[in-house]
């Protein structure tokens, strides 16, 4: 079990994909190992949906074009987090396998890659391998759990879920305990990009598996989450420490000096949140907003673990104090309706917040939702959309990104004609939102299970990933994913 993916996410995979097929798929041994290898059980049930459904699919008014299909080692597969674009028109993103081999069990170590325009119209884009990550065994990182951000000066920075010189212990082996990592780009044309890795986490304690995005603040220090660790909370789950962790980076104060790790709050699971995913995003007066995928409200349809929450860090009022938590929201599909996110969350004009959620709704697909603040401190939750796991998509797993005119753009991993996944658009309309379908993925050679966030270029492009599907042999029948571009 060396992702983060939960049982859970698979169990609602295996209903959603009965649903699509009009079949009853029965506890087989596929079923019955959801909880021993659910990633493996996931790609299984992709696997079986290429063979049971056929491919027609509803014409979009947006276009989609493939502009890269990974190929597997020693090609990178399994696009994580999203895509970054640079100034000059660049995709950078990392992938969760392919690179290499030699990190063992039954994924390899991952890449960062970069997908370049043509220089010619009408020529293809160019896919180069930035870095290969080398494992434990070489005290680097392995397995990216998030994507990539950039700084002005072309720099790249990301987590690794795995590896690093830290001691966490998964069915009795090190596995590491994660990184965060820097990649230099190359000072002539056509040379080696430098990797520094700028913390391995030592312990559990300290934070364990960082997962999604990480982010800058004005001063330059790094925020991120760890799904596990933390030092709090022990029943989130029985094979990782802790229920979690959202930690601050700091640069050195001298040349050659050591970033260092501030732990601003461990999750401790029950009624508070557990596992956050990353992506924050920051207020005018510094504070941090945020998602659990659990904790929060337990018993009814959340069971023990609690369907997540979405919440506030308040930066410390003196030295000697502490951030500070507020839950703004603590899920309950028994009373709204939502479940699970697994994405941050968007500031809107207003000071709302917008989001999405894997699980809960009205068929249990997924929703959006909307946490409007009020009187005393108190949000309000509205949930926007109800996923069918029809033609509008299922199961979301990303932010949202608004457009110049208020319209909201996310990705839905599962749904669509075929099952692959949609992107979907949401326009204010009053006091209500439109939703509309804007691209359905067809798996091969298109895409499949989108699960990165959108991101628009200057043009009004969208820019994103596929976990699965596009054109490549060496991943078997679900493919290696794609980094796909959707034009109006």
């Amino acid at each position: 079990m060396r992702s983060g993916v939960t049982s859970r996410k698979a169990t609602l995979l295996l209903a959603s994909l009965s649903r699509l097929l009009g079949i009853q798929v029965r506890k087989s041994s596929l079923a019955m190992n959801l909880d021993k290898s659910p990633r493996l059980a996931i790609r299984a049930l992709i696997s079986l949906a290429i063979i049971l459904t056929t491919p027609s699919i509803a014409s979009a008014s947006w276009k989609e074009k493939v502009l890269y299909s990974f190929q597997g080692l020693p090609d990178g597969s399994v696009p994580t987090g999203g895509a970054v674009l640079d100034k000059h028109g660049n995709l950078y993103g990392a992938t969760t396998d392919g690179g290499s081999s030699s990190c063992g069990g039954p994924f390899q170590c991952g890449t960062v890659y970069q997908v370049a325009p043509p220089a010619k119209k009408g020529d293809s884009w160019t896919e180069t391998i930035v870095y290969v990550f080398l494992g434990k065994n070489h005290n680097d990182g392995e397995t990216p759990a998030g994507n990539v951000i950039i700084d002005e000066a072309g720099n790249l920075y990301g987590t690794t879920a795995y590896g690093g010189t830290g001691t966490c212990i998964l069915l009795g082996e090190n596995v590491g305990c994660g990184t965060v990592y820097e990649l230099s780009p190359p000072s002539e044309k056509g040379g080696a990009w430098t990797e520094t890795v700028l913390y391995s986490f030592p312990t559990a304690k300290q934070g364990y598996l960082p997962r999604g995005n990480l982010v800058f603040d004005s001063a330059g220090n790094l925020y991120g989450a760890t799904q596990f660790g933390g030092g709090y909370g022990t029943t989130c789950n029985s094979l990782y420490l802790y229920c979690g962790a959202v930690f601050e980076l700091s640069p050195p104060t001298t040349e050659g000096g050591k970033w260092k790790e501030k732990v601003l709050h461990g999750f401790r699971g029950g009624t508070d949140g557990a596992n956050p995913n990353g992506g924050f995003i920051f207020d005018s007066k510094g504070a941090i907003y945020g998602t659990t995928q659990f904790g929060g409200f337990e018993g009814g349809d959340c069971g023990a673990g609690g369907c997540g929450t979405v919440f506030k860090l308040a930066p410390p009022t003196s030295k000697s104090s502490a951030w500070s938590e507020e839950l703004l929201d603590r899920f309950d599909p028994g009373n709204s309706g939502a479940g699970e996110p697994e994405a941050g969350v968007t500031f809107g004009k207003n000071g709302d917040l917008y989001g999405t959620t894997f699980g809960g709704g009205n068929s249990g697909s997924g929703t959006i939702f909307e946490l409007a603040p009020g009187s005393n401190d108190k949000w309000k939750e509205r949930v926007l959309y109800h996923f069918r796991d029809g033609d509008d998509g299922g199961h979301p797993q990303s932010s949202l990104v608004f457009d110049s005119k208020g319209n909201l753009f996310g990705t839905a991993s599962g749904g669509g004609a075929v099952g692959n996944g949609t992107i979907f658009r949401l326009r204010p309309t009053g006091d209500s939102w439109a939703f509309a379908t804007v691209y359905q993925f067809k798996l091969s050679p298109d895409g499949a299970y989108p699960t990165g966030s959108l991101i628009f270029d200057r043009a009004g492009n969208l820019y994103g990933i596929t976990q699965y599907g596009g054109s490549g042999q060496m991943c078997g029948n679900f493919r290696c994913g794609t980094v796909f571009k959707v034009s109006p």
